[in-house]
């Protein structure tokens, strides 16, 4: 059966009408949110800050954690109302997978791409001396001289690679997991990976626990500018396209809560539509760069709004297209997270494929967005997303994609 796969607004005009000045609306309803410090939190304060929440009549209260866990916990325990998530925890959460199955819906998406994997001088002097080290326009390349470095460890002797990524159910995990294993690099075998909360990426990699890692800006080049760090690919390149953070609500929440949901949805859709518009980056980027937010430079932040990526120490900036995007495609895409299911299964995570793809379905619920903004019901096609590798991805039968992946094995 074909699935909706249409993940942009049709009326840029209603989305356009939020973002206009309106006065705020008494009898404010409180809505508590849970962020991470990182670029795509950005819509939430936004909404908060620019008052787009209040001209929807909601009081934000936003909170910042500093791990994905602690996002899971309290919006499991129902201290947040809703919360910026990774889009595939919100599947996990549905299926129950590391905790008790706490339904979580996903009705906004708030940015596409903005990851990237960054190794160590260390790394990547030995990925050079290999020979062809890559570039971020050939994460394929890259990939290979990784792999002759895991092979030349392991005949020495030597102890794997250790890699960081955010979380166990997050887009780093699955991005991260494809590009080694495409290089050839058993993942689960060839490295080590671990789990770091994203602001403490940079730091861990600097004491030296992790040889590389994968997180979202604006920590992949804060490693760059502390002269330790080399940005050798970028989930734009990876996977274009890809639902990075979502706006996450517990059901039990929505299902109460239908006018204040949606008065949320708009409020959040507005913001996603200033952060992307390039006037206001400059002012953004100080918003971001504020203690008790980011608390980094407003010019590495700048740089990631603007598709400026740092690669290399001392070494100009790298012009990325879409590198990151807030606005456009903030209907959520049940083709999308059909992927993300389908990563569960390909690494053991889940058995259940038929589950987890209905989990998708339960979850990402564009309906809700559409409601939300007065949106005409979806259209209906088919999409199909092809990787960096060659291999693609069609939402209408995953099987076939994980039996091609474990041909290729």
């Amino acid at each position: 059966m074909a699935i909706d796969h249409r993940d942009e607004a049709t009326d840029d005009g209603r989305i356009a009408a939020l973002v206009q000045p309106l006065a705020p609306r008494p009898g404010r309803e409180v809505v508590t949110a849970g962020f991470v410090a990182l670029v795509d939190c950005a819509p939430l304060i936004v909404a908060r800050d620019k008052g787009f929440a209040e001209r929807q009549g909601l009081e934000l209260t936003l909170v910042r954690e500093t791990s994905w866990a602690n996002i899971r916990d309290r919006i499991f325990l129902g201290h947040f109302d809703a919360a910026q998530m990774l889009a595939p925890m919100t599947i996990a959460a549905t299926l129950g997978l590391g905790l008790p199955a706490a339904p979580v819906l996903a009705p906004l998406v708030l940015d596409l791409n903005g990851n990237a994997i960054t190794v160590t001088t260390a790394v990547k002097d030995a990925m050079r001396r290999t020979g062809d080290a890559g570039d971020l326009d050939r994460p394929g390349a890259a990939g290979a001289a990784l792999k002759r470095i895991v092979a030349a460890r392991r005949e020495a002797g030597e102890m794997p690679l250790t890699f960081g990524m955010t979380y166990p159910f997050s887009s780093h995990n699955y991005e991260l997991r494809y590009w080694l294993a495409s290089a050839g690099i058993d993942p689960d075998r060839d490295v080590r990976l671990t789990v770091v909360p994203p602001p403490m990426m940079a730091a861990t990699m600097s004491a030296g626990h992790v040889d590389g890692y994968c997180v979202g800006a604006p920590w992949p080049t804060v490693a760059v500018a502390a002269g330790i760090g080399h940005v050798v690919a970028t989930s734009v390149a990876l996977k274009p396209g890809s639902m990075e953070k979502v706006l996450g609500v517990r059901k039990a929440w929505a299902d109460r809560h239908p006018e204040r949901l949606d008065a949320l949805i708009r409020a959040v859709t507005a913001a996603c539509a200033w952060c992307d518009d390039p006037a206001n980056r400059p002012e953004l980027a100080a918003m971001l760069a504020r203690p008790g937010i980011l608390d980094v430079s407003a010019d590495l932040i700048l740089a990631a709004l603007s598709g400026r990526i740092l690669t290399d120490p001392g070494a100009a900036p790298v012009p990325v297209a879409n590198y990151l995007r807030f606005s456009g495609r903030n209907r959520p895409s049940v083709a999308g997270a059909r992927w993300y299911a389908a990563e569960m299964v390909r690494w053991g995570q889940t058995a259940n494929l038929d589950a987890a793809l209905a989990a998708a379905g339960i979850t990402f619920r564009g309906d809700l967005y559409d409601r939300a903004l007065g949106l005409a019901g979806p259209a209906s096609a088919d999409r199909a997303v092809t990787l960096f590798d060659g291999v693609t991805f069609d939402a209408n039968d995953p099987a076939a994609y994980l039996a091609r992946l474990a041909n290729d094995a």
